[in-house]
């Protein structure tokens, strides 16, 4: 895709909590810079950029101090932000994405409707609190963020898995994977909004 074609954004979002600030080229690489402070909260981005072809770049200063709970739900309500921005009217998406990940003994299947209303479908039952400097409890706060204002319909259920780096891991790789099916342009409906309604 060109450059001039390419669905990008850049958000800035400014709470006394937060201040994110992300860039996203939707037809990327999978290039990713990131900094939020949480080291496996990095590493999970890393898969989103990776895994879905996106350019990501995230920087992220938060009351640390306290905990991660403001950070990472607000990376997730800016991320959700700068998709929504840069995916437009969704014309000539595929709009629908689903993937199924494993990673040894944890496997993860997210599915995801550029739909235009925000829902959340979570079933993950971590096997500890705590990855690192990471909350498991967490990951469903960044995708309650994301989805609020990406403004998508998400489902995330772990089938398998006991250890809880790799069920975090497999959803997020699995979320990555379902976002770059969803967007890809589906060549039979070029400049059509794929809905009945004719908007999303």
């Amino acid at each position: 895709m060109s450059e001039a074609l390419q669905r990008v954004a850049e958000v800035r979002r400014d709470t006394k909590e937060t201040q994110i600030r992300v860039r996203i080229n939707l037809d990327g690489t999978g290039a990713a810079k990131l900094a939020t402070g949480i080291g496996f909260f990095d590493h999970m981005l890393d898969q989103i950029a990776r895994h879905g072809l996106i350019d990501l770049d995230i920087e992220a200063q938060g009351d640390l101090h306290i905990d991660g709970h403001h950070t990472v739900e607000d990376v997730g309500i800016t991320l959700g932000m700068a998709f929504a921005q840069a995916v437009g009217d969704k014309k000539g998406i595929t709009r629908y994405g689903h993937s199924y990940v494993p990673l040894d003994e944890a496997l993860s299947r997210v599915v995801v409707d550029f739909s235009g209303r925000p829902g959340l479908h979570m079933r993950v039952p971590f096997k500890a609190g705590m990855v690192g400097a990471f909350d498991t409890q967490l990951t469903y706060e960044f995708f309650q963020g994301f989805v609020n204002h990406a403004l998508v319909t998400l489902h995330i259920d772990n089938l398998h898995g006991d250890n809880a780096h790799h069920q975090c891991e497999t959803v997020f790789k699995a979320f990555a994977r379902a976002l770059r099916m969803a967007l890809t342009p589906d060549p039979r409906s070029a400049g059509v909004i794929p809905s009945t309604k004719g908007s999303l």
